[in-house]
């Protein structure tokens, strides 16, 4: 594993998932796969949504644990998934899923950097308009700065 908090291998454009908990479960995956996270991560992200939603606007939700789950962070890391459907997050309309796991409150910066990109309508265009993971790399890279 590298030590950037997204690589390309963790982007998927066109995911699978239907609804909000399997699209939690799919971020949590990736995540898991890559070795940031253990197998029980998924289920403190799914509490972590009972608890607030973690719909940001701009058809972005960020799902991430809740401090009770912070033991099963293994590294900081994210994960990317852009659906051509959009999903029904509470009410809202979302296309991408950023699964984020904060090693030592990391991902407070983390969540700032993800903010400021999907803040920008032409970075959010550029990402929807995304033809693979690279694509979308390049748009998503500047969070692994420090």
């Amino acid at each position: 594993m590298t030590d950037n908090v997204l690589d390309p291998e963790r982007i998927v454009i066109g995911g699978t998932s239907t609804t909000k908990d399997e699209a939690i479960h799919e971020a949590a995956s990736i995540l898991e796969a890559a070795g940031a996270v253990t197998a029980d991560y998924a289920g403190y992200m799914l509490e972590r949504e009972r608890l607030t939603s973690t719909y940001m606007g701009n058809f972005l939700a960020i799902p991430h644990g809740t401090n009770e789950g912070k033991d099963t962070i293994l590294s900081s890391a994210l994960s990317f998934v852009r659906y051509e459907s959009p999903l029904d997050w509470d009410g809202n309309e979302v296309r991408f899923v950023v699964g984020i796991a904060g090693k030592d409150n990391g991902h407070l910066e983390i969540l700032s950097k993800i903010a400021i990109i999907f803040s920008d309508e032409d970075q959010v265009q550029k990402l929807l308009d995304a033809n693979n993971a690279a694509e979308a790399y390049a748009i998503l890279a500047e969070v692994n700065e420090e």
